[in-house]
């Protein structure tokens, strides 16, 4: 199960706060695939909405994946020798 906050479903029909440009607070248990066929219910207008209202939110990056890119990018500094060209490498693919 998820919870799904700011968003409700009534009828088997799927309904964002954002449309009625209020501010209300939901969570609703709902399975993953509960969830996508409520979505897939939606008009192509209201889907869009639907991932921008997913896409347009802050993603936190987590610190063990900051550290791993940070440590990638001190090695690459370091040794600019041990880095491939793409447009090469690509060739080859």
């Amino acid at each position: 199960m998820i919870k799904l906050s700011g968003f409700f479903v009534s009828d088997n029909c799927f309904f964002s706060n954002f449309v009625f440009m209020e501010t209300i607070k939901l969570n609703i248990d709902l399975s993953v695939n509960q969830l996508i066929e409520a979505v897939k219910q939606l008009s192509p207008k209201d889907r869009l909405k639907v991932n921008e209202a997913i896409w347009n939110e802050d993603t936190e990056i987590p610190v063990e994946h900051q550290r791993i890119v940070l440590n990638r990018m001190t090695k690459a500094k370091a040794n600019p020798e041990r880095l491939l060209d793409w447009d090469e490498v690509s060739k080859n693919l």
